[in-house]
């Protein structure tokens, strides 16, 4: 059964579908009076293209944020040769420009895309040089709010270590460390659950670091990035950041690769070496050592975010409204 629900009260505007139904960043961008059309099961059946097929006329737009990459690029274009028989429109926003096999996934995608959206310049103008599409730049919105009288702890380092960076999690860890100890704080390392490896395991009993295991993006994760002085964020080159954002809402500096549009996202961020070659470790022990430093940044105001996140709620409104308009049924 598909669940509808508007995302606030009145009259109900076009019916969007979001791939993923859940993610932060998909719920924080839709406007007012849309209905939000599900399920929420993950993957998204709307990537399957009987499903899609079966119950196109149920959405007006089909908005595709990310959440495929266990489809292999042939059978993207089958599910976009289904979107454009099927005539939903499609918008998509890209999150990632990743390595030959995601920009084949993409180029699948954005050749049936109605309209294009990312989040920074510099990842517009790789769209536009290596698919030819022009991308409309929209900000990252807030998702988060500082908790309450909690304050953050001056010198603590948080290494924020998730399944797809643990590969490379003891050389991380042990320039992190190094920078951290340079820089007169210590080293926490926030791993999600199974990401921490042996290494990561063994020197947490020596004390030689603070292991706290959390779920990014679950409950406390807000306040677990709040209490750091600093964050590392060892995020994948060619993205955007959901925890940069909430590190920038909450007021702790930030540590990110220098192969993403991360200082693009926030100003603020102190950048380090790193691209699909590898880890710098020089590069990331002295970034570390140099945004501890740097005094603590203010949480960002509020009412800045809220105009922000309804700029950004505005283009949303405006893009839904012209696809959804243009819509030829199939």
């Amino acid at each position: 059964m598909i669940s509808q629900t508007p995302t606030a009260s009145g009259q109900a505007g076009p019916r969007v579908a979001t791939i993923p139904f859940a993610l932060p960043y998909a719920r924080a961008v839709l406007p007012d009076g849309v209905v939000h059309v599900g399920p929420a099961a993950a993957p998204s059946p709307w990537l399957d293209g009987r499903y899609l097929a079966a119950h196109a006329r149920e959405i007006d737009v089909l908005h595709l944020h990310g959440g495929f990459d266990h489809l292999a690029p042939a059978a993207l274009e089958c599910w976009a040769e289904t979107i454009r028989r099927v005539g939903v429109p499609l918008v998509v926003t890209v999150h990632e420009l990743g390595g030959a096999e995601h920009d084949a996934r993409l180029a699948a995608v954005l050749g049936s895309a109605e309209v294009v959206l990312t989040l920074t310049p510099g990842a517009a103008d790789e769209i536009a040089l290596r698919f030819g599409r022009t991308a409309i730049v929209v900000a990252h919105p807030s998702t988060a709010t500082p908790v309450p009288d909690l304050g953050a702890e001056r010198g603590l380092v948080g290494l924020v270590l998730v399944r797809r960076t643990a590969p490379g999690a003891e050389a991380l860890l042990r320039a992190a460390l190094s920078g951290a100890v340079s820089g007169g704080g210590r080293l926490r390392v926030l791993a999600e659950p199974g990401a921490a490896p042996p290494p990561v395991r063994a020197m947490a009993a020596e004390d030689e670091i603070e292991l706290v295991e959390a779920c990014p993006g679950g409950p406390g994760w807000v306040a677990e990035l709040q209490q750091l002085h600093v964050a590392v964020l060892p995020e994948l080159p060619g993205g955007h950041s959901l925890d940069l954002e909430i590190c920038r809402d909450v007021g702790t500096r930030v540590v990110a690769p220098r192969g993403g549009w991360f200082a693009e996202q926030w100003s603020d961020v102190v950048t380090y070496g790193e691209d699909e070659q590898g880890l710098d470790p020089v590069s990331l022990t002295a970034a570390v050592a140099a945004a501890l430093t740097r005094p603590m940044p203010r949480p960002a105001d509020r009412a800045w975010r809220e105009e922000q996140r309804a700029a950004v709620r505005r283009v949303h409104e405006q893009v839904y409204a012209q696809v959804a308009a243009d819509r030829v049924p199939g």
